[in-house]
């Protein structure tokens, strides 16, 4: 049974630092895409940042690029999301997702890229 759980939100203020995680399992982890989405009150689901099973090629929404990092840790079967200068217009609820069997790179800001989302941890930025 595939569970992603992510951790590590909170209510923080603008300008500082927070680093996202998520804990997968029942799946080949190191075989697979992950990928980070949020969800602002109101608003579409938006791609943040996905990153190859190898490591090797990291994609950003176009929102984030230059603050957010992803990054993954096989051996403890964890993706997280460092995010910095944090904007009050990133606060949102993000998950993570992970990729398909035939994920397509060029194509990791399509939701229907991942068959699998955690619940979701609410990141709140204040003034």
């Amino acid at each position: 049974q595939v569970q992603l759980v992510e951790s590590g939100g909170g209510l923080v203020q603008t300008g500082t630092s927070l680093r996202l995680s998520c804990a997968a399992s029942g799946f080949a982890f190191r075989a697979y895409p992950m990928g980070w989405f949020r969800q602002a009150a109101g608003k579409d689901r938006e791609f943040v940042a996905s990153i190859t099973y190898s490591d090797i090629t990291a994609t950003y929404g176009g929102s984030v690029e230059g603050r957010f990092n992803i990054s993954r840790d096989n051996a403890k079967n964890t993706v997280y999301l460092q995010i910095n200068s944090l904007k009050v217009e990133d606060t949102a609820v993000y998950f993570c997702a992970k990729g398909r069997a035939r994920f397509v790179s060029e194509d990791a800001g399509n939701a229907r890229q991942y068959d699998y989302w955690g619940q979701g941890t609410q990141v709140t930025v204040s003034s």
